[in-house]
Parts: C-alpha cells; structure tokens; sequence
C-alpha cells in the first residue's frame, strides 16, 4: 500500500500509524480474514474495490435515502438553489413564498421512501391512491411533513442521479399549498433537458399522474433514533 513520492519516502510515512491501523484492520473485517498482508494484496491486486455508500437504494420499487433537514426558510431556499445554479418554475416560488411553507428544525436526518410511478396501473395513479399506499405502508405525508423535503431532494441529487434512478421527477407528498392563482400545489425535484428544476405540481385528489416520477413519503422513525 505505500508509494514513493519525488522524495523517496513512502506515502504512508505520512500517516499516522494508528489510522493506518485501523485502516487495515477495516479491511481484514470487511474480507472476513484474519491475515492483514492478505487484505493488503486483494486492494493492491485489484481483487478488492473499495466504494462509497450508495447515496440511494432501491427494493421492491421503492427507492431508499436520507436527507437532513437544515431549517431554511421558504424565501431562503429559492436563492439558494438559485445561486448554485438551479431554476425554480414561478409556482414553485408561490410555494416557497407562502407563509404555509413552514421549515423544520435544522439537523433532523429523515429517511424518505420514493415509490415509482410504474408501481401503479394508468388510471390508478391518482393522488388519493398514492397517498393510499402511503398509509397502507405507514409513511408518513400530508401535514405530518414538510415541504422543505422537496429542497432538501433537489439539492441532493444532480440530474443524473435522478436519470440513474429511472425518474424525470420526483413528488413530495406535502400537504398541498396554494400558488398565486390560488391552486393547491406539492413541491417536486424535476430535471428537464435545460437543467435543473424545483416544480410544483396542481395537485387534487382525483389528479392523476404519469408514470415517469415517483412520490416522496417520510418512514416514521423509531423512537429514540432521530439524530
């Protein structure tokens, strides 16, 4: 594991020992072996690739991930994804404007579930039926969530992690808020062929949707896990 530099001294000279330590002891623990110079060769030989977590998963047609909650303001929001570059639909500035778009507070980690699209027939795929499933699963949505999630997903993902995930946009089911023409509404992470894009979505019981998104719902988390 260790690699000269210009000088001649090995990379590692500059690692303290007890990390480099428990690197290795990592390592043995990941391959289930008891030999640290075996564990070494398979990360050298390439036999062993060592990855990130995934920032997503997926079972059964439900994708799986985290985000924290940071405690933004609606108004706050809107430049701050503006100035990383991000476009934000004139409804969804409605949305971020209101005084019904109530933060939570910051650093609160949320396990979202995203159910796709696909998973309901046609003529299924309305928002009472989503949010249905929602309740037939027990996650939670409505006023039990915030509309920040929505912020919170668009800001995590680039366009290609929602592309890799098989999804155009992706709906938080919020409890609807009304935009300037007074149209109940739900935030959505949507990518276009121009960008990124925060949408918002008229939204009413009967209303039904195309199968190339997904729904966002909170899993409730077991007392005494929330950090």
């Amino acid at each position: 594991m260790g690699c000269k530099g210009d000088k001649g001294l090995f990379v590692t000279a500059k690692v303290e020992p007890g990390k480099l330590n428990a690197l290795v002891k990592n390592l043995m623990s990941q391959m289930d072996t008891t030999d640290p110079n075996e564990a070494v060769r398979r990360v050298n030989s390439g036999e062993w690739v060592v990855q990130p977590d995934p920032r997503w998963r997926e079972m059964d047609g439900v994708i799986y991930f985290s985000v924290t909650t940071n405690g933004t303001s609606g108004s706050d929001w809107g430049s701050r994804l503006e100035k990383k570059g991000l476009r934000i639909w004139e409804w969804a500035k409605d949305v971020l404007n209101s005084p019904d778009f109530k933060p939570m507070k910051a650093g609160i980690t949320l396990e979202i579930a995203v159910i796709r699209g696909t998973r309901f027939i046609d003529s299924d795929r309305t928002t009472k039926n989503v949010r249905a499933e929602g309740n037939r699963r027990g996650w939670k949505h409505g006023n039990d969530i915030s509309p920040e999630i929505a912020c919170l997903i668009r800001e995590k993902f680039t366009d290609e992690e929602l592309e890799a995930m098989g999804l155009w946009w992706i709906v938080v089911m919020h409890e609807p808020i009304n935009d300037s023409d007074g149209d109940p509404n739900l935030l959505s992470a949507f990518r276009y062929d121009d960008g990124r894009w925060l949408d918002a979505d008229v939204d009413r019981p009967g209303y039904e949707w195309d199968d190339d998104g997904g729904f966002a719902f909170v899993i409730p988390q077991v007392a005494g896990t929330q950090h």
